[in-house]
């Protein structure tokens, strides 16, 4: 917010609360506390905050500002997995532009997943991309386009959808509706058969090749935990 912008928050508020006092300083005093906001979303606060009360205070408009942030941010469902191409302050960045563009309501009410492909980013809303909002629209893009979408398919799992769970490219496989850590053993075995120019296993022969295979490691690891037994 500006200076011009909080000499027309406070004459609006003025006119919604006729009482307050107000002299030639309060803008500017007002400009100082309410700089990292918007004069929209001040003046949304003003009018929730006039409605149950006769005076508005900066300190309440920030506290209606970040409150209804928040509601946007709960809603978007804001969900990255991360991408193992990133750095650490990569990924921190990213995630800290969408959450913030999700306070903004440049999302909507819809799920950011990592998985979102070009097609299925959320709509910004009317104007996004026009004057003040034009700066955020594009760090918006920006961010979610860093989002791992088109992840080398030939040497990270994630970069395929899995066929144990179904989930889609960029997004993290799911067990009984829980997030795993890792990925189905058949998503990465897809991975390594396609890295290596092989054609896919058929599901079930896959499975069970993995199944064998971890039996065969098992087996080894408990034959070298298994204490000698010395001659008497």
């Amino acid at each position: 917010m500006n200076s011009q912008e909080a000499t027309a928050l406070c004459a609006y508020v003025h006119q919604l609360c006729p009482q307050q006092r107000f002299n030639e300083h309060t803008p500017d005093v007002w400009g100082d506390i309410l700089a990292p906001y918007s004069l929209d979303e001040a003046r949304a606060a003003v009018v929730t905050v006039a409605s149950r009360q006769a005076f508005v205070a900066p300190a309440e408009i920030i506290a209606e500002i970040k409150a209804r942030r928040a509601e946007r941010i709960a809603l978007a469902n804001i969900v990255y997995d991360g991408n193992p191409l990133e750095t650490g302050a990569e990924s921190a960045a990213a995630i800290r532009e969408i959450i913030r563009a999700a306070g903004d309501g440049l999302t909507g009410p819809s799920s950011i997943r990592a998985s979102l492909g070009a097609g299925d980013r959320p709509a910004l809303p009317p104007g996004a991309d026009h004057g003040p909002y034009e700066g955020r629209a594009a760090a918006v893009r920006a961010a979610i386009g860093k989002m791992p979408a088109d992840r080398d398919t030939s040497k990270d799992p994630r970069g395929r959808g899995c066929r144990r769970c179904g989930a889609a490219p960029g997004a993290s496989c799911t067990t009984n509706g829980q997030r795993r850590k890792d990925v189905h053993p058949v998503r990465l075995e897809d991975t390594q058969r396609e890295a290596a120019g092989l054609p896919l296993l058929d599901l079930d022969a896959a499975e069970a090749r993995i199944k064998a295979a971890s039996a065969a490691a098992l087996a080894v690891r408990n034959e070298d935990q298994e204490p000698e037994v010395k001659a008497s």
